[in-house]
């Protein structure tokens, strides 16, 4: 069993919809949603890009996790925008 976890954009209206599309895909054991960091968890046998695919298609825009997304979360979170930097580029100075 694998766990993807996806960035998709969205709103609270979009979950049902996320839901709905993930539910055809064969193998998905458990979804988790969090809506304020547009962070979807997908639990089961499926293959990612088959996951991926299903999002895109139903109108939701959707791509793997990746660190910078979880560095871009956690620089918001803590309102550290002075000392945020990426590969040696400062996004506020």
């Amino acid at each position: 069993m694998e766990t993807v976890e996806l960035k998709v954009e969205m709103v609270a209206i979009h979950e049902k919809r996320l839901r709905k599309s993930l539910s055809k895909i064969k193998g998905i054991e458990k979804v988790e949603v969090d809506v304020n960091s547009q962070k979807v968890a997908v639990t089961g046998y499926a293959h990612k890009n088959k996951i991926l695919k299903a999002l895109r298609r139903a109108g939701l825009r959707a791509d793997f996790w990746s660190a910078q997304n979880e560095i871009l979360l956690n620089a918001y979170a803590c309102g550290n925008y002075t000392n945020f930097r990426f590969n040696n580029f400062s996004f506020f100075s």
